[in-house]
């Protein structure tokens, strides 16, 4: 039984907007260190049950990998209240992953979202 959303253009918004925090896998099926990297990804979604793991087929789904920017998979993005907060290419070890999630966890999205703000206000070369 996966533990994973499969993500595609239709839900995608509605998962990203209904959850506080979303993982996100952008992989292929004939990419080596995706698959390497499922079984870590799939059991650190069985440790956060309160997480939502999605996972977007880069090959069924081009238009989100390319509304990302996504070069090189697999990539993890994490989102959380709609800001993306982390976003990696290559396949993390158990440990890693940990402790990606762990940081994302700790975050505080207030501050972010002001770092954020004061960011799109300074103009450029100020």
């Amino acid at each position: 039984m996966s533990t994973t959303v499969e993500l595609t253009k239709e839900n995608f918004d509605q998962t990203v907007l209904d959850n506080d925090f979303v993982l996100i896998d952008f992989w292929a099926t004939w990419c080596g260190p995706c698959r390497q990297f499922a079984p870590v990804y799939e059991q650190a979604a069985e440790e956060n049950p309160d997480l939502v793991f999605g996972k977007v087929d880069t090959e069924a789904q081009p238009e989100l990998a390319a509304a990302f920017g996504i070069q090189s998979i697999p990539t993890l993005m994490i989102v959380r209240d709609r800001v993306a907060v982390f976003a990696q290419p290559g396949a993390l070890p158990e440990s890693a992953l940990t402790d990606v999630i762990g940081q994302a966890r700790e975050l505080d999205m207030d501050e972010v979202r002001k770092s954020i703000e004061e960011q799109q206000t300074t103009p450029d070369g100020e």
